[in-house]
């Protein structure tokens, strides 16, 4: 292998090497957004329920529940 034909192999190399390392980085990046994505619906949910609760407590103290 000559001294061009090493260089364009060691350029395709590294651009694959790049293309790999961007896609990792991509998947990390959704996968940390799925993440957080759930964590908020949790956060929500508990949220709702919380307030669902408040509201029973107060039509029971108001007498509205029955």
């Amino acid at each position: 292998m000559d001294n061009s034909q090493n260089l364009s192999y060691q350029a395709g190399q590294t651009k694959g090497q790049a293309q790999e390392k961007g896609g990792q980085m991509m998947e990390k990046a959704s996968n940390d957004a799925q993440s957080a994505k759930e964590s908020l619906q949790e956060a929500g949910q508990q949220m709702q329920a919380k307030a669902q609760g408040a509201a029973e407590s107060v039509k029971n103290a108001t007498g509205m529940s029955k």
